[in-house]
């Protein structure tokens, strides 16, 4: 590519514009509605609507295209420089070495203009300083940015063999869609709208009304029941458009020379690069829904995934939607270029203390709110006796549940070059970390686990989360672990403490 100052593309401005058309669209009509409501005559109130509709466009566009001239773009040899501002220029520059993504989104307005936004990014933690932002350009100069940014020396024919497609969308994965977090969330956020657009228009209380008269001869108990359905249908119709949305066209590709490539979005299209160098292991996400029904996703553990908080809700580390096990552990597998998944390797017991503890924060949870409402209702009134029994009979057998799955899921190993933790219940979560990728290693131990002789241990990484846990292993057995899995880290510490005796590995449920 051309060492040359290059600009946006002039495109940028009908985006621009069209996006002002419809904001001063939107604020029009009740602006008119409003002028006109009054003593105004309707051509006046028309001509004051048309006048500030056209300030906004006008002004708004002009920005634009003086941003669009003040601001330009050169990859050089060495580096990639970014000039822009009028008042305030700022000049930014990142070396080509110290490059480790490009990213391109574009919103279906930009897609039919051809046009893209392109972050070219480090990977590093610093603010948002360590990214530079491309609004926008032409689709093919995006591609040739990120093909020239991205560009590294071809590996040897056997890196060459894991080259190519990793995974594709398979149509028969939106039926986990219904059964992740987000439906209740996106049933819960319609009906909280419908009440708050009410208000802003005054009519909350006849929207109440009119609710209240569809189930005039349903009982109170009922009539909730029938709510809550009809929020839970409202949810699933959104999870199921959000799913298309977010993971239509998905493909996930190995590029020569070892970068990772996920693409997905039917509305609007998503690029994300990864290169592998910064790939320190990968993380198999099983929410409680999704797990029920065999399924679980990836997630990408690297570094630097997260620059700023625009790219902290940008699901960068998703490398695989929820898919049946199977495919996510073979797309593990290929990621991380094994024959086998680590993700499905035999993992240890821990002990049965750690199954104690948790029955025991389950007994707390469940039996001490029905504690407070019964000693309230000695004091108040009889009432709240029935609703903590209540409590107790439905909260206690689901929490005791949750517990025994929780201990069946904690488990730890070592499967060739990784380290494997799994733990939880509401949200399962196995980790295979690079143990190339540890750096240190945490030991915690409260009063409580001192007694119950087991201790959590934290494997630090500069990847992912920074830390991940093994929670209540064995005292000898954890200890031993972090000796095997990460040679002379611990082990001048170690001597006078493990045991000769460590449980049994053994495959956790699946």
């Amino acid at each position: 590519m051309s060492e040359d100052w290059r600009q946006l593309a002039p495109r940028t401005v009908l985006a621009g514009a069209a996006v002002l058309c419809g904001v001063a669209g939107g604020a029009a009509l009740p602006a008119f509605l409003s002028l006109s409501s009054g003593s105004r005559p309707l051509w006046q109130a028309a001509a004051w609507v048309l006048a500030g509709t056209a300030l906004i466009i006008g002004g708004g566009t002009v920005a634009d295209w003086i941003r669009l001239r003040r601001t330009r773009y050169r990859v050089g040899a060495e580096r990639v420089d970014l000039h822009t501002g009028l008042l305030v220029v700022k000049r930014r520059s990142l070396a080509r070495e110290r490059i480790r993504s490009v990213d391109l989104t574009a919103n279906p307005l930009q897609r039919v203009l051809g046009l893209v936004k392109v972050r070219i990014g480090t990977g590093e933690h610093t603010d948002g300083e360590s990214t530079l932002e491309l609004d926008l350009v032409t689709r093919a100069e995006g591609e040739q940015l990120r093909r020239t940014l991205l560009a590294r020396p071809a590996g040897t024919p056997e890196d060459a063999a894991h080259d190519g497609l990793l995974a594709a969308l398979d149509p028969h994965w939106i039926r986990y869609a219904p059964v992740s977090f987000v439906a209740p969330l996106l049933g819960g956020a319609a009906a909280g709208a419908v009440m708050q657009v009410s208000d802003w228009f005054g009519a909350q209380d006849k929207v109440i009304h009119w609710i209240g008269d569809r189930f005039e001869d349903v009982s109170l108990p009922w009539m909730i029941v029938d709510l809550v359905l009809l929020a839970t249908l409202a949810g699933v119709i959104g999870a199921l458009g959000l799913w298309i949305e977010m993971w239509s066209h998905y493909r996930l590709e190995r590029e020569p020379g070892g970068t990772l490539r996920v693409r997905r979005g039917l509305f609007t299209a998503r690029s994300v690069s990864l290169e592998e160098r910064r790939l320190r292991g990968v993380e198999l996400v099983e929410p409680l829904g999704v797990r029920l029904f065999r399924a679980a996703r990836v997630d990408a553990v690297a570094t630097g995934l997260a620059q700023d908080d625009d790219d902290q809700h940008g699901d960068l580390k998703n490398l695989l939607p929820p898919a049946p096990r199977a495919v996510a552990d073979r797309v593990a597998a290929s990621v991380l270029r094994e024959t086998e998944p680590p993700t499905s390797a035999p993992l240890a017991a821990h002990p049965r203390a750690a199954r104690t503890r948790r029955l025991r924060w389950a007994l707390w949870a469940a039996l001490g709110p029905a504690a407070i409402l019964a000693v309230l209702g000695a004091r108040l009134t009889p009432v709240l006796l029935y609703l903590a029994g209540g409590v107790a009979v439905v909260l206690t057998p689901l929490a005791v549940l949750l517990a025994l799955d929780a201990y069946r899921n904690l488990g730890h190993g070592v499967s060739g070059a990784f380290l494997v933790t799994r733990s939880g219940t509401v949200r399962r979560s196995t980790v295979a970390l690079q143990r190339a990728g540890v750096i240190g290693w945490t030991v915690k131990q409260s009063w409580f686990q001192r007694r119950a002789g087991v201790l959590t241990l934290s494997a630090t990484t500069a990847a992912g989360e920074g830390a991940y846990d093994v929670y209540d292993a064995g005292e000898s057995q954890g200890l031993a672990f972090a000796a095997e899995a990460v040679p002379d880290l611990l082990t001048p510490f170690l001597e006078p403490v493990i045991g000769p005796e460590t449980p049994e590995a053994r495959r956790t449920e699946r």
